[in-house]
């Protein structure tokens, strides 16, 4: 055993020509990235998890145990080990524990909703890991070339895949959407290149890079072979999966202790058909707007575009029960002010020299509908019905359509 374990580990070697300096980190393996990520997690849904007494020593390990571990693990994609395999595990478990411990929590959500998508394409389930290299678990994150999400998509492949971007919208950090587009997107490049390390590289820098990565190489496609001609990121990128796939598995071996995940395993989702804001759910309903930003990602400035199309919402089951029930209160909550589009802008009329006077002194008026009631105004206004009584001098609850209320 030792022996061959000996041949394989020289097999997989580099040279010094194929040293640390010849490869570029993904930028989700950097150090800002950790502290970035850390802080953004912890004031969304992370908490650390007390019950774990683990020491915060890494061990290390002989070469035949890491390759033994690797081959151990129930894949259907080659995860050899070699100098460069190394260098990204010692970093996932050195330099970026804290960022692990973060992605191990956050897996936990995650993760089944990868898991669901690759299944309908009957892809190999260890490219729920994909993301762990790309986006470090962030939904919302944007590189410096501007692939967007947890799947980090470019804008054009994005809308290839049939995701929505536009200003109140951002499918490429819809956990859902996103994970079904990427794992389609998956599929067609192995029918391109038929070798898993070849789909993950071209992943990273596009099936043009590899198909000339390729000629290059005299027609090898063993992406070890290829290796020199990749851009130097790409280089990077098969041996990065490999450590992320490693230490998502053997976290323990390494003293790390994931984090615990605040975010519902079990969501729901209620479908609207007009604008909602998050803010009028989270203050109606009385839940953290954080935790919905968090279940809604792709709402890029809180802003649910039902009216557009039917626009779904995810929550926890309880909320969505108690959102059918309590929806026009929901969408009449501060509506004028959460949601303010003018559908016709008044000029040079009596009324819009009233309207700017009224608004540069303060003071804002609303007219009152057929069948509205005090309190559905001051909801829809943000303040309290003693306070709407005091600003018009009303003393019951009577009032008549097409008055004039001060609620401001």
């Amino acid at each position: 055993m030792v022996i061959v374990s000996s041949f394989v580990i020289c097999l997989f070697s580099f040279s010094p020509a194929m040293a640390q300096d010849d490869i570029d980190f993904p930028e989700a393996m950097y150090e800002d990235v950790d502290s970035l990520l850390s802080i953004y997690h912890a004031k969304t849904y992370l908490t650390t998890d007390k019950n774990c007494q683990s020491s915060n020593i890494n061990p290390t390990y002989a070469p035949e145990v890491y390759m033994d571990r690797l081959q151990r693990m129930p894949t259907v994609m080659e995860m050899p080990y070699n100098d460069v395999v190394r260098t990204f595990i010692d970093r996932y478990t050195s330099r970026l524990r804290n960022m692990v411990s973060v992605m191990l929590g956050a897996s936990n959500f995650y993760i089944p909703l990868f898991e669901e998508a690759l299944e309908t394409y009957q892809l190999p389930l260890e490219l729920k890991y994909l993301p762990i290299i790309e986006s470090a678990l962030k939904p919302t994150a944007v590189s410096h070339a501007g692939a967007t999400g947890l799947w980090q998509f470019m804008l054009t492949t994005a809308k290839d895949y049939g995701l929505t971007i536009n200003s109140l919208v951002d499918e490429r950090r819809d956990p859902v959407r996103a994970s079904y587009a990427a794992a389609r997107y998956l599929n067609d490049l192995y029918k391109i290149f038929g070798d898993w390390s070849l789909v993950i590289a071209a992943y990273n820098c596009g099936p043009a890079n590899i198909t000339k990565a390729i000629h290059r190489a005299g027609g090898e496609r063993d992406y070890w072979k290829i290796y020199h001609y990749l851009p130097k990121e790409t280089r990077g990128y098969v041996p990065a999966f490999i450590a992320a796939n490693y230490v998502m598995n053997y976290y323990c071996e390494h003293n790390i202790c994931p984090m615990e995940c605040e975010l519902p395993i079990k969501t729901d989702t209620v479908v609207v058909s007009r604008n909602i804001h998050l803010e009028q759910i989270a203050s109606v309903l009385d839940i953290d707007i954080d935790m919905l930003r968090a279940l809604n990602p792709a709402y890029r400035r809180d802003i649910v575009p039902g009216a557009t199309q039917p626009t779904a919402i995810r929550m926890v089951p309880a909320d969505a029960a108690r959102f059918i029930d309590l929806e026009e209160t929901i969408a009449a909550y501060r509506a004028d002010e959460l949601l303010p589009k003018r559908t016709i802008a008044p000029v040079g009329t009596a009324e819009a020299e009233s309207t700017s006077r009224s608004g540069r002194s303060g003071s804002k008026y609303v007219t009152v509908r057929k069948g509205d009631s005090l309190g559905a105004i001051a909801r829809r206004n943000g303040i309290s019905v003693n306070r709407l009584r005091k600003l018009n001098g009303i003393k019951g609850n009577n009032i008549m359509a097409g008055k004039k209320l001060r609620v401001r």
